[in-house]
């Protein structure tokens, strides 16, 4: 049972909880504000890969919200710190990726960019995907380099409904090689781990707000936070209190999460 009084940082998903395609979700900005006003710490992570904080904090101020680019963490950035933790500057990676993850791997120079013979094949969403880079990623995984996926979302929610995500083409790689991938982003502990340290916060006192029950609410438990799922995204009420693990707290939306957390606050 999620009690908020106990809370002091917050780690909120983005996809179906801030926004939903180009549209604010209700109450993101007052949200923030009452965190602010009781020094309550956040930052938000995404395991969308394909843009940039700086873009996805530009996103964000075009859709009247204020979030800034150093309190965003992506997949991209915990699949870049992973690799340099295993491998050395100089390997040769190849990359299905739009710009979010292609920055990430390669503008400093650590990663050499390799498409024939490359040692590692990282694979995030794009949104112009081809049989010609399947292909590529296909034959470089047979011929041996290690298979990492950003993040498993085999869909994520956009404007028009639900749409594929990084996973989907994953799975194509994935029935194309008989491998399977090394999964960086949530559930996979690296993603929140990132972000505590950006925070400086603790898992215990540290509340994972997601819309996706397999890799929000699952991925943020089994790191050891404490856990609430909104229904503006993914999953469902049924799926959340039938799975393996409930979230400590369900909401309509971030409406009813800031509503409940000055309830508590009040009765403090």
């Amino acid at each position: 049972m999620l009690d908020l009084r106990t809370i002091s940082a917050v780690l909120f998903d983005m996809d179906g909880v801030i926004y939903r395609g180009e549209q604010p979700l209700p109450a993101v900005n007052e949200l923030l504000g009452f965190l602010e006003q009781h020094g309550i710490v956040y930052a938000c992570i995404t395991n969308n890969a394909g843009r940039t904080p700086t873009q996805v904090a530009d996103k964000l101020q075009r859709m009247g919200l204020a979030i800034p680019a150093d309190h965003i963490v992506t997949s991209a950035m915990a699949t870049n710190l992973y690799l340099r933790s295993i491998a050395p500057s100089g390997t040769r990676v190849h990359a299905i990726g739009m710009e979010g993850l292609l920055e990430q791997l390669y503008d400093d120079g650590y990663f050499l960019p390799d498409q024939d013979a490359p040692e590692f094949v990282v694979v995030g969403i794009d949104f112009e995907l081809t049989y010609a880079k399947l292909r590529a990623a296909c034959l470089a995984i047979r011929s041996g380099a290690t298979f990492i996926g950003t993040n498993p979302d085999r869909t994520y929610p956009a404007e028009d409904g639900i749409v594929p995500g990084a996973g989907s083409i994953l799975a194509a790689l994935s029935a194309a090689t008989d491998r399977e991938s090394t999964i960086i982003g949530k559930p996979a502990p690296a993603m929140f781990q990132a972000a505590l340290a950006l925070l400086q916060a603790e898992a215990a006192t540290t509340l994972m707000v997601g819309d996706r029950y397999d890799t929000d609410i699952l991925g943020g438990a089994n790191a050891g936070l404490q856990t609430a799922m909104v229904l503006t995204g993914v999953s469902d009420r049924a799926e959340a209190e039938t799975g393996q693990q409930a979230p400590g707290a369900i909401y309509d939306d971030l409406s009813a999460l800031l509503l409940a957390w000055r309830h508590a606050i009040a009765e403090a």
